[in-house]
């Protein structure tokens, strides 16, 4: 490896850090123009964002350096402080990002809602393409937002320059470059938009405002200052800074982690990477760094596989600086403002507004937006947390609460959670209904705290002393119920397991006591409530006919549900049920018969199921003899099993009671009578059919299948055995 190291980043890092440092220059200079920032503090800070952070940060392949999203808090730091006094703020937020990494409080920061940083990159976007399109038109951009957009309209309408014409060339190069063929797509399109207008300004002779860098940028004299007054000023714009400089560096070290398969960054060590580049960069004249998603996934496509190819992308912008310094200088403003109009209106991205409109976080995004724009970067960011905060709460308190007519009763369907929160329309719900009639109460909560439940009560109270009916149906936990009954719930990690509505049988979930034909028709009501909708497509599909895979053939005992301990639904199973899950041989039933020889021969069913269950009454009712009568002629088919010899086990031990063994042995006998049926007897030699044996401990909820090998059940799950296979 030792080896093999240099050859790698010759390889790799070497040509990755060229194309880097390609993007990374013209971009350190627009993003130092659009700061009102001296223009060689751009490329002073993506010298040491690269070299510094790129060393020491935690993630490998992210590229530091001066970000779009730090230039509108930059500009106003700066009309407000000065330079120097902001280049020693840089400083102090360099040094409370390394407090923040060694606090280890790094993944804190992807707390924040996706829709705010969204929503801070749009309106950090919207603002530097209202301020450089003054640039572009000729003028001189405003101090905020606002004016920008009063003023533009009139110089829409002014004369235009030259200087439009090289900001609408540059525009129009970034907008066709991606549409240009593979092989000159290899330059990277800022700095050929760049170079272009930089070359048609210069042989065209045009008189346009270009960058200025001072004689010798080796030689820094500028100590950063500390202000004379308004500490609180100072001290918010250290944490302003900070945080979102660390916000935006986290975010983009999380994205590059999913455009490669090497390390995973550590985010600590990133912010403490991060905070000694601010506090050297602040302290030679340069613009806060932060990690930057462009260069970064730049970095990435180029084939990068190390932090070498970030610090060299650092040495390349020094020697390009020192070396070639009067180049830099014929590069026309105007150009530099196409460049951050194209990058401005980029950050405003149309993706990122219908991923938000889907997950309802869409105001937070909007809210975040209009407060950058119209006030700045800290109230739009505090304003889009203040709104995610409120939304968070109105879905985590939110109650679902409607009621409708059923003939002369009514129902009431209250669903999530209900709080006091919910009790005044919980109130007027409840209070339009009329004295004297019968309501359905169904409770589909996930809580119900004090003030709901003594809302409830008192409403049920106060209607049944006025003649009517009040069921209270709960779903799930039975928080009302137990209130009742002296013993409240207060906590949903204290509440009870409860089995899910749609598997329990009715007297699980209906408090209703009435004849069985009721109960039928209130369990077709729930189901045609709740489980029709969400099977309708399902059953569409099967509306034409059936096509299962698996014959089923039980007990008709009603604690065997075949669907459920199968995990099966509409289609999958023919189910044949009968007492004692019997298969009469010598086709000796004509019913039996049928179904088999339409399952198999028919439907094409590849799979017979016989399934037995513990506590069978038929096979007690064998092992003791039957009484006389219809249930003895039939018990006569399962007579074999009783004759068979050996012994059949669970998992390799014998049942406690006899009943158990006999349907043990009644199971497999079932499977010799079914090779009887011509049918099947000649669908399983050919590999058709399988025949499998299946035993259902009802008090265990416990599913077992015959292994032929090991003769015996064994638990669903372990490995079973395949005759022929």
């Amino acid at each position: 490896m030792v080896i093999m190291r240099p050859l790698a980043v010759l390889r790799h890092d070497l040509p990755a850090s060229l194309v880097v440092f390609l993007v990374a220059v013209p971009l350190s200079l627009g993003i130092a123009l659009a700061s009102g920032a001296p223009v060689a503090a751009g490329l002073v800070a993506a010298v040491v964002g690269g070299i510094v952070a790129g060393a020491l940060g935690g993630s490998a392949l992210q590229v530091s350096g001066p970000a779009a999203g730090l230039t509108v808090v930059m500009a106003e730091t700066i009309q407000t402080f000065g330079w120097v006094v902001t280049c020693a703020i840089t400083v102090a937020a360099g040094a409370c990002q390394i407090l923040l990494g060694l606090s280890r409080i790094a993944r804190a920061a992807l707390a924040i809602s996706p829709a705010i940083v969204h929503g801070m990159l749009a309106g950090i976007g919207v603002t530097i393409v209202l301020g450089q399109l003054h640039v572009i038109l000729g003028g001189k951009a405003q101090s905020s937002a606002l004016e920008n957009i009063a003023e533009l309209p009139g110089q829409i309408v002014a004369h235009h320059d030259s200087a439009a014409i090289v900001g609408l060339l540059t525009i129009g190069i970034l907008l066709a470059w991606p549409k240009l063929p593979a092989a000159v797509r290899k330059v990277p399109g800022p700095l050929a938009a760049i170079a272009v207008a930089t070359v048609v300004s210069v042989v065209a002779g045009m008189t346009l405002p270009r960058v200025e860098l001072p004689g010798d940028l080796l030689n820094v004299h500028l100590v950063p200052q500390l202000p004379d007054g308004g500490w609180g000023a100072f001290a918010l714009a250290v944490v302003t800074i900070a945080l979102i400089a660390s916000v935006e560096s986290l975010l983009s070290a999380v994205a590059v982690d999913r455009m490669h398969t090497g390390p995973r960054a550590n985010l600590d060590r990133e912010l403490v990477g991060q905070g000694a580049a601010n506090m050297l960069s602040g302290a030679l004249g340069g613009l806060p760094v932060t990690g930057v998603i462009v260069r970064s996934s730049t970095n990435v496509a180029a084939g990068a596989k190390s932090r070498v190819s970030a610090v060299l992308h650092g040495v390349w912008v020094l020697l390009f600086v020192v070396l070639l310094a009067g180049l830099i200088q014929s590069i026309p403003l105007a150009a530099l403002a196409g460049l951050l109009v194209h990058v401005g209106a980029k950050l405003v991205n149309p993706g990122h507004m219908k991923t938000v409109l889907a997950h309802g976080d869409l105001p937070v995004y909007l809210l975040t937006l209009a407060g950058v724009v119209v006030f700045d970067l800290l109230t739009g960011v505090l304003a889009g947390i203040a709104l995610a905060v409120v939304l968070m709460l109105r879905r985590t308190v939110w109650s679902g609460i409607h009621v409708e007519r059923e003939g002369d009763d009514w129902r009431v369907v209250v669903e999530g959670v209900l709080t006091f929160l919910s009790v005044p329309r919980l109130s007027k719900v409840l209070g339009g209904i009329p004295g004297g009639v019968t309501v359905r109460l169904e409770l589909v909560v996930d809580y119900l705290d004090h003030a709901a439940f003594e809302s409830l009560h008192t409403w049920q109270q106060a209607h049944e002393r006025a003649g009517g009916t009040v069921e209270v149906d709960e779903v799930g936990h039975p928080w009302f119920g137990e209130g009742k009954a002296g013993r409240p719930t207060r906590s949903r990690v204290a509440a009870s397991r409860a089995v899910p509505r749609w598997l329990a049988p009715w007297s699980e979930w209906q408090a209703v006591e009435g004849i069985p034909a009721q109960q039928t028709r209130r369990g077709a009501t729930e189901f045609h409530r709740r489980a029709a909708p969400l099977l309708r497509d399902t059953l569409s599909g099967l509306a034409d006919g059936q096509r299962p895979r698996t014959l089923f053939i039980t007990c008709g005992d009603s604690r065997i549900v075949p669907n459920l301990i199968t995990t099966s639904g509409p289609g999958d199973l023919f189910t044949i049920r009968n007492i004692g899950n019997l298969v009469p041989p010598g086709q000796a039933d004509a019913s039996m018969n049928a179904s088999i020889e339409y399952a198999v021969g028919v439907l094409g069913v590849a799979e017979i199921v016989v399934c037995g269950h513990s506590s069978c009454g038929a096979m007690a009712a064998l092992a003791d003899g039957p009484p006389p009568g219809p249930l003895s002629a039939w018990l006569r088919h399962a007579e074999p099993s009783a004759h068979r010899l050996g012994s059949a086990t669970l998992d390799g031990a014998v049942p406690d009671r006899e009943g158990d063994r006999l349907a043990l042995h009644n199971v497999l006998q079932q499977l010799e009578h079914l090779r009887e049926y011509p049918s099947v007897a000649a669908a399983e030699p050919a590999g058709k059919l399988q025949l499998t044996a299946m035993y259902f401990h009802v008090g265990d909820a416990q599913v077992y299948l015959f292994d032929p090998a090991a003769r015996t059940f064994r638990p669903a799950g372990a490995p079973v055995a395949v005759p022929g296979a």
